[in-house]
């Protein structure tokens, strides 16, 4: 049965010490309410994960990391794996674009994370989207071929049910603060691409895993765009970058996805 909860996931990148992520999460605390129509999923710094999973409210909020290695454990200075995640997330961000492009993870890369988290009882967000000169030479769907395909091709039938993929065109994503003022697809744009995107994972794993998955649109959303964005077709939720460090705005965020919910629940 597909999962009617919207999905909003804030991704914090790397901003914020632990005292000001503190901050943030109380702020967030103190004007959001419980939804059960809604899942708030919240994406700290690494640093700020394990405080920040002393303070938080469970029945409001749930924690994601933003990235971890894929081996369990060994000599790899530096480095944080899925397993010593295991009692601090509920998810973990893969595949994204900055972790693509900006420290070169490739396709191989990406796939054995998303079984690393697997492995580790943790839901894996797996981000995939083109560029901007991918798209100008129509090459978006075989893009999205080739990350959702690999990134999936390690996993049994019996995991799929776990994975989140996040549709989050790289032509598209603000730089942090400019969310207000960047290029969105159009609604035709994001419902293509999602129908490809469940496309490859009805030929991966059959119709019910296709259908069921929750697939999430993220680049550059903000208060005013997000009931339009969640009213697309396909859209499951939102993978938010910038605007999940304005309090103000990521609550108007959630509140944007609950009166759509509760529209859609009346109509």
């Amino acid at each position: 049965m597909k999962n009617s909860r919207t999905l909003i996931v804030g991704n914090w990148k790397m901003n914020l010490n632990v005292q000001q992520a503190s901050l943030l999460l109380h702020r967030l605390h103190e004007r959001i309410r419980i939804r059960r129509e809604i899942e708030l999923v919240l994406a700290p710094s690494m640093l700020a994960l394990q405080p920040l999973s002393l303070q938080i409210d469970r029945r409001k909020f749930r924690l994601a990391a933003q990235n971890a290695y894929f081996v369990d454990e060994g000599a790899f200075t530096g480095e944080v794996s899925f397993a010593m995640l295991q009692d601090l997330v509920h998810y973990v961000i893969v595949g994204h674009s900055d972790r693509r492009h900006k420290f070169g993870e490739n396709l191989e890369t990406v796939r054995d994370k998303v079984s690393a988290a697997i492995r580790n009882d943790i839901s894996p967000i797996l981000c995939v989207g083109e560029t901007q000169t991918e798209r100008r030479q129509k090459e978006t769907k075989q893009v999205l071929h080739d990350q959702v395909t690999t990134a999936l091709s390690n996993l049994a039938s019996s995991d799929i049910s776990k994975v989140v993929i996040a549709y989050e065109p790289v032509w598209a994503l603000s730089s942090g603060t400019d969310y207000l003022h960047h290029e969105i697809p159009t609604p035709d744009i994001i419902a293509d691409a999602i129908k490809a995107i469940r496309h490859h994972v009805y030929e991966l794993y059959g119709k019910k895993a296709a259908t069921e998955m929750r697939v999430l649109y993220g680049g550059s959303t903000n208060a005013s765009t997000a009931r339009g964005l969640l009213e697309t077709e396909g859209v499951d939720g939102l993978l938010v970058g910038g605007a999940s460090l304005n309090y103000q705005e990521f609550s108007g965020i959630i509140d944007a996805a609950y009166r759509m919910q509760t529209a859609s629940e009346s109509a």
